[in-house]
């Protein structure tokens, strides 16, 4: 199987990234940087990570990546994205185009494939609007409430998982000073999320919490001297985050924070209903720490009160770290299993095979 695979940078990792890269001054250089710093490797598939000349890999939105490869291959600089991965597909002669950026390269981009390409899988979690995805062979995700909702707009849909990443099991194999962790995404919107994170900030007196948070640019403005203005005033986070608050982290910077705490707490964001399962259940569990998230139906190896524990409620939260922290021997071990059983079931090679047998199947 000729793959190509598609993705893309979050805004606020791409500064990181172009910190890493640099001394880059080719595709094959930034691509090699990029994939070096494990940034979203549980999406990627195994050739891609094993580098064979079968696999070919690029993130369609990574403006200067893309660039190199438009010069390099004797493309107008100026030429316009769309284009550009046209004819990287094309030159790859890929018979397969697995794509993690479909609300960009949605349906009318599918009809525009080479020839070549015989099978169009795209990965979408997150509800979409109206974007149509139908031209694709198969949509798939890991959460049955999104598929459905695919399903109902006339797409083929089908389950997959993303892979622990085997250099996870380099990390969390030291001491972890750190007692709690939260990493991700906080706006406004996320009331239920920031709900959790107002109580657990109030363990920072006598705990070692860790807060890395994404903030919404009105966040960030309305924490300057402009946050004293009418409309801005909403957007402030709480004194008791704020004041914790560190920067987003990525890739192997977020394996060494996770394998060096104790609790990775995790909050969904409603957006798939009661499924659960989101990137950083895997990266917490595949790092070996204990995982500490809120209630909903889980996929096979998260196991409530065998290999994660869960909430209810902001104060079960905090009630449950508490809890989880003042028996850490048993907590320790529950973490333990938990990296045992997500890792055995969700592998890389598993991985492959599910992708070869769907693809087969379409």
């Amino acid at each position: 199987m000729r793959l190509f695979q598609n993705s893309a940078l979050y805004p606020s990792y791409l500064q990181h990234f172009d910190d890493l890269a640099a001394g880059a001054v080719s595709f094959d250089d930034r691509l090699r940087v990029f994939l070096d710093d494990r940034f979203g490797v549980l999406h990627f598939l195994q050739p891609v990570i094993d580098q064979s000349p079968d696999a070919f890999f690029t993130n369609a939105n990574d403006k200067t990546l893309q660039t190199y490869w438009a010069r390099e291959h004797g493309m107008a600089s100026a030429s316009a994205p769309e284009d550009i991965l046209l004819a990287q597909i094309e030159h790859h002669r890929a018979d397969v185009f697995y794509n993690l950026d479909p609300i960009r390269y949605s349906s009318s981009f599918v009809r525009k494939l080479p020839g070549c390409v015989r099978k169009a899988v795209c990965w979408r979690a997150a509800p979409s609007g109206g974007v149509d995805l139908s031209a694709y062979d198969a949509v798939v995700s890991n959460f049955p409430s999104i598929l459905d909702d695919w399903r109902r707009k006339g797409c083929n849909v089908a389950p997959f998982f993303p892979a622990i990443d085997p250099l996870m099991d380099q990390y969390g194999r030291g001491d972890r000073p750190i007692d709690v962790l939260f990493v991700g995404g906080y706006s406004r919107h996320h009331s239920r999320r920031a709900a959790i994170l107002e109580r657990v900030a109030a363990l920072a007196v006598r705990r070692n919490v860790v807060f890395c948070l994404d903030a919404s640019r009105l966040t960030r403005l309305a924490e300057t001297a402009l946050g004293f203005l009418p409309p801005l005033k909403k957007h402030r986070r709480p004194r008791a985050i704020s004041k914790i608050a560190r920067p987003p982290v990525f890739g192997r910077q977020l394996y060494d924070l996770i394998g060096r705490s104790k609790i990775v707490l995790n909050g969904a964001i409603d957006m798939a209903g009661a499924d659960r399962g989101n990137m950083r259940c895997f990266e917490a569990m595949g790092c070996g720490a204990l995982l500490v998230s809120d209630d909903g139906r889980y996929p096979e190896a998260m196991e409530p009160g065998v290999t994660i524990a869960t909430y209810g409620s902001p104060e079960e939260a905090l009630t449950l770290i508490e809890e989880r922290l003042a028996d850490w021997d048993e907590s320790s071990r529950i973490a333990s299993l938990g990296r045992e059983r997500v890792t055995a079931a969700y592998s890389k090679p598993l991985q492959w095979k599910s992708f070869v047998d769907l693809v087969g199947r379409l």
